[in-house]
C-alpha cells in the first residue's frame, strides 16, 4: 500500500482518496471494545481512524514505558487494519484533548529549568526519549512498512500557544531521524496568526473547527492554496466541566450539514467519533480567569456515545457519507448489552485520617510544599500539624492552592476552600495541642493555555493570622493502594471510605448512581472509574463490562464531603449526563 500527498489531494495506491476519519482515543476506551468501535466506524462509511497518544499514560514514571492493556497502541492499530481502516496518529508530545496536563507527564514539573513546548533542553531530551519508545512501537505499522498508518502529526494546535518555530522544526527532524517516513502534518486554529505561528515547511497544514467551512478556510486558502483541504478536528460536540448547568449537545442535522460541506471541499476527521471516559484522575481542566475541571465522562455528544451506542447523529452522518461515496456500508452492529444490577448497600466504613499511615509514608516539611515536590502526581494530599496555642476565630490563609482544600481541626470540618473562591482561607477555632489537617484534592491540571505548569496541593505558605505556621507532617494520597485500608478504624471525620460487595451473574456495561453522595471517586475491583461531584452535570459513572467479574465484586467509594442518607449506590442500565 502506498500513500502520498500530491498537489492538493491525497493519493492511495495511485488513486485520489478522500479521507473520512473519526477520532477514537484508545486510552479512553477499554481494549475489548476497540473492534466493536471499528466495526461501527466501517458501518458508518468511514475509511480511517485517528488517535492521540498520551505521553503521561505511557510514561507514568520517568524512563518506565507502558504499552500494555488499554495502552497497547500496536493492537489498536492492528485491529483497525483488520477491520479495513487506515490510521492517523497524533503523538504530541502535547495533545490537549481535555486530558490531564494535555498529555504531558506531571513529573516534568519536578525537573530543573523546565519550560514546556519550546526548545528547552531538558524538555526536548525527555520528549525525544518518549517519542523514541513510541515510534519503536508504531514504526512497523507505517504504510511504508506494510501497515495502515498513513500520517503523523507534529505537536498540536501550536499556533494557539507559542511562536517558537525552531522548536517545531526540531520536532520535525526528530520524527524523521526516528524513521517516521510517512507524511507529517500540523493542526491549528483557523486564523491567519494561528497558521503563521503553528505551521512549518514539510508538514501539511490542517485546521480544527466545527462549523462554517468556507469561512474557516479563508486564511488557509490564502496561505496554502495548493495544499489538500482537511479539517483534522471537525468538532461534533463539546466537553463538560463540573458545575456546568447542562451536558453540551449539538444538533445532528446541523453537524451533518457541516460534514456535507467539508466533504465537498476535501477530507475530514470527526472529533470525536467516540469520546470515551476520563477514568481515574485523568480528566484535565481549562484555566483562564476561573479554573474549570472537566467531568469524568468524555461523551462529547459524539456519533457513538460514551459506551459505544449508536445515536441519531451517527445515522444522519451515515447518510451524508453514502451521498459522497456512493458505497453502501455494512449493516450497523447492535449496541453492546447493558444491565441494571440494582442497589448495593455499602456496609463498611473506614476513616481516612485513621488510615493515613496505611496509605502513605509520612514526610516532614517546615512549610507545606506542592504535591509534585513530594513525588506525587495525582489524587489527594494531607498536611497535618499540632497547634501550639489556642486560636479564636483566626483566619487560616492557604497560599497557592491547587485545587480544593478541606480544613479540619481534629475530626471537625472547619470549612472548604476552592481555587475559584475570592477568599483563599477559612476562620478556625482551636486549642493548643489540637491537630490541624488540610486535605487538598488535585482536580486535574490545565490541558491548554499559559497556566499548564501550575502546581497542585499547597504551593505557598499557610498563614495563621499574620504568621507563617511551621512544622508539618505530609501524607501523599494517590489513592492507588486501597487494598491497604483498615476498615476496622471507625471514621469520625466526613472524609471516609465506604465498601460494599455485589454479585454479577452475567457481564454487561452498566452505570453507577451515587444519590446522596457529594464528592469523591469510585473504585470497582481495583479499577478507578473516576470522580463524581453532586454539582453535576454528570449524574452517573460509566462501568464497562470488563471492569466487572462474574460472582462477587467489590466497590469502594471515597467520599470527601459527607453523605446524606444511607450509604447505598445503584447500578442502572442507562446513563444520566445531565440533570436537565
Amino acid at each position: 500500500m502506498e500513500f502520498k500527498i500530491e498537489g492538493n489531494q491525497f493519493v492511495l495506491n495511485g488513486e485520489p482518496i478522500k479521507l473520512i476519519s473519526g477520532a477514537v482515543h484508545y486510552f479512553r476506551n477499554m481494549k475489548d471494545t476497540w473492534r466493536d468501535i471499528f466495526k461501527k466506524m466501517k458501518a458508518m462509511g468511514l475509511n480511517c481512524v485517528e488517535t492521540y497518544c498520551a505521553w503521561n499514560m505511557h510514561e507514568k514514571k520517568m524512563d518506565e514505558f507502558d504499552f500494555s492493556g488499554n495502552l497497547d497502541i500496536c493492537s489498536f492499530i492492528e485491529i483497525a487494519r483488520e477491520e479495513g481502516l487506515l490510521a492517523i496518529v497524533r503523538p504530541g508530545p502535547y495533545i490537549c484533548a481535555e486530558w490531564e496536563f494535555g498529555g504531558l507527564p506531571w513529573w516534568l514539573q519536578t525537573l530543573d529549568d523546565m519550560e514546556i513546548r519550546c526548545q528547552n533542553k531538558t524538555y526536548m531530551e525527555r520528549f525525544e526519549k518518549y517519542l523514541g519508545a513510541l515510534f519503536d512501537q508504531i514504526r512497523p505499522h507505517l504504510v511504508t512498512n506494510g501497515g495502515n498508518i498513513i500520517m503523523l502529526q507534529c505537536e498540536n494546535e501550536y499556533g494557539y500557544y507559542g511562536d517558537d518555530k525552531e522548536y517545531l522544526k526540531a520536532l520535525y527532524k526528530i520524527y524523521r531521524a526516528h524513521g517516521i517516513d510517512v507524511p507529517l502534518f500540523t493542526s491549528d486554529g483557523t486564523g491567519e496568526e494561528d497558521l503563521r505561528d503553528g505551521t512549518i515547511e514539510g508538514c501539511l497544514p490542517t485546521l480544527n473547527f466545527g462549523s462554517r467551512v468556507e469561512e474557516n478556510f479563508r486564511a488557509h486558502d490564502m496561505l496554502f492554496p495548493d495544499a489538500p483541504k482537511m479539517c483534522m478536528e471537525m468538532w461534533n460536540g463539546w466537553f463538560d466541566a463540573w458545575g456546568d448547568s447542562y451536558h453540551h449537545t449539538t444538533s445532528a442535522e446541523d453537524y451533518a450539514r457541516v460534514v456535507d460541506d467539508m466533504l465537498t471541499r476535501g477530507s475530514l476527521n470527526m472529533y470525536m467519533l467516540i469520546g470515551g471516559t476520563n477514568f481515574g484522575f485523568t480528566s484535565g481542566a481549562n484555566h483562564y480567569e476561573k479554573f474549570a475541571p472537566d467531568v469524568t465522562s468524555y461523551d462529547y455528544d459524539a456519533p457513538l456515545t460514551e459506551c459505544g451506542d449508536i445515536t441519531p447523529k451517527y445515522m444522519a452522518l451515515r447518510e451524508v457519507i453514502f451521498k459522497h461515496t456512493g458505497v453502501t456500508p455494512p449493516p450497523v452492529p447492535e449496541n453492546r448489552k447493558k444491565r441494571a444490577y440494582g442497589r448495593v448497600a455499602l456496609t463498611e466504613e473506614a476513616s481516612l485520617f485513621g488510615n493515613l499511615e496505611n496509605l502513605s509514608t509520612k514526610q516532614f516539611s517546615n512549610v507545606p510544599k506542592c504535591m509534585e515536590a513530594y513525588g506525587q502526581g495525582y489524587g489527594y494530599i494531607a498536611y497535618t500539624t499540632k497547634l501550639n496555642r489556642d486560636y479564636n476565630d483566626t483566619h487560616l490563609h492557604l497560599g497557592g492552592l491547587g485545587d480544593r482544600a478541606q480544613v479540619y481541626v481534629n475530626s471537625t470540618l472547619q470549612g472548604i476552600v476552592y481555587i475559584n473562591d475570592d477568599i483563599q482561607g477559612v476562620n478556625i477555632n482551636a486549642r493548643g495541642g489540637d491537630t490541624l489537617t488540610i486535605l487538598v484534592e488535585n482536580m486535574g491540571r490545565a490541558n491548554f493555555g499559559p497556566k499548564m505548569m501550575r502546581k497542585k496541593g499547597l504551593a505557598g505558605r499557610v498563614l495563621l493570622g499574620r504568621r507563617i505556621h511551621f512544622n508539618w507532617d505530609v501524607y501523599t494520597l494517590p489513592m492507588d493502594n486501597l487494598d491497604a485500608l483498615d476498615f476496622s478504624k471507625a471514621p469520625s471525620e466526613s472524609a471516609r471510605f465506604y465498601r460494599g460487595k455485589f454479585t454479577v451473574d452475567a457481564l454487561a456495561d452498566t452505570f453507577l448512581y451515587l444519590d446522596g453522595f457529594k464528592k469523591g471517586f469510585v473504585v470497582i475491583n481495583g479499577f478507578n472509574l473516576g470522580r463524581y461531584w453532586e454539582i453535576g452535570p454528570q449524574k452517573s459513572l460509566y462501568v464497562p463490562a470488563s471492569v466487572l467479574k462474574e460472582g462477587e465484586n467489590e466497590i469502594i467509594v471515597f467520599e470527601s464531603d459527607g453523605i446524606s442518607g444511607e450509604p447505598c449506590v445503584e447500578f442502572k442500565d442507562y446513563p444520566t449526563l445531565s440533570a436537565q
